[in-house]
């Protein structure tokens, strides 16, 4: 079921004719995009048609490296028989800025982000496939970002076109969680890339930013430049 709020706050070989010896011409080749797309996943254990879109994500995490899936729990189903262990505020704050770029003042589990612009439903193969294939085809942002350190992270964002927030994730590779209430009791809900923080380390204006900070919640790191319209500027993980 969709649970529904209202807003508070992704060349051939050449061939020849042998008779005239003609080489056809190719059509240019579109490089691949330097980095991930960005397929964020909006669930809770609550949400008894989330299981799939949490096992979307996990297929297409195997078949495709080039996404950098992540799965943000909401807390909206909290208080509906189960409270979900992985939920957070910030990231139904997340979810309500996305809303609002699409001019809905409402939001659902399952939906699915894709490079910032794409909203849908999460649990649709056919439009996520879509969605992350569309961001390849597009242009799109790639300012570097490095990451590296231990306890405590060093993170770059080089120089660059455009503005933008530089957002910081820290997230789990892998939660399985038995659910004993609400609508999924009884079930064992798996999920990967469980975000388990989310902050944002303020605006990006186009020149070289540094921070060194305490490494947040989470086994992996992830640095997301996004711009005020979602789109993706740049991204990188450890």
């Amino acid at each position: 079921m969709r649970f529904w709020l209202a807003l508070l706050l992704l060349a051939a070989p050449a061939a020849y004719a042998q008779t005239a010896q003609v080489t056809p011409s190719k059509a240019p080749v579109k490089p691949a995009l330097p980095r991930p797309v960005l397929v964020e996943m909006f669930v809770s254990q609550s949400c008894s048609t989330c299981p799939p879109a949490d096992a979307l994500l996990q297929a297409l995490a195997t078949s495709d490296k080039g996404i950098l899936p992540l799965s943000l729990n909401v807390t909206y189903w909290n208080n509906l028989g189960w409270h979900d262990t992985d939920s957070m505020d910030e990231t139904t704050v997340r979810q309500f800025w996305y809303a609002g770029l699409a001019g809905s003042q409402n939001v659902y589990t399952p939906e699915a982000v894709v490079d910032g612009t794409r909203q849908m439903t999460g649990n649709s193969r056919r439009k996520l496939s879509a969605a992350i294939a569309a961001a390849r085809a597009e242009p799109a942002g790639n300012v570097p970002i490095t990451i590296s350190g231990g306890p405590m992270l060093v993170l770059e964002v080089s120089a660059g076109q455009g503005a933008g927030q530089i957002i910081l994730f820290g997230y789990d590779a892998r939660h399985a969680t038995a659910v004993n209430a609400g609508e999924n009791a009884g079930a064992t809900i798996t999920e990967i890339n469980v975000v388990r923080s989310l902050t944002s380390l303020g605006p990006w204006n186009g020149l070289d930013e540094q921070f060194k900070l305490p490494r947040p919640a989470g086994q992996h790191i992830a640095v997301v430049l996004q711009a005020k319209d979602g789109s993706v500027l740049g991204l990188a993980s450890l």
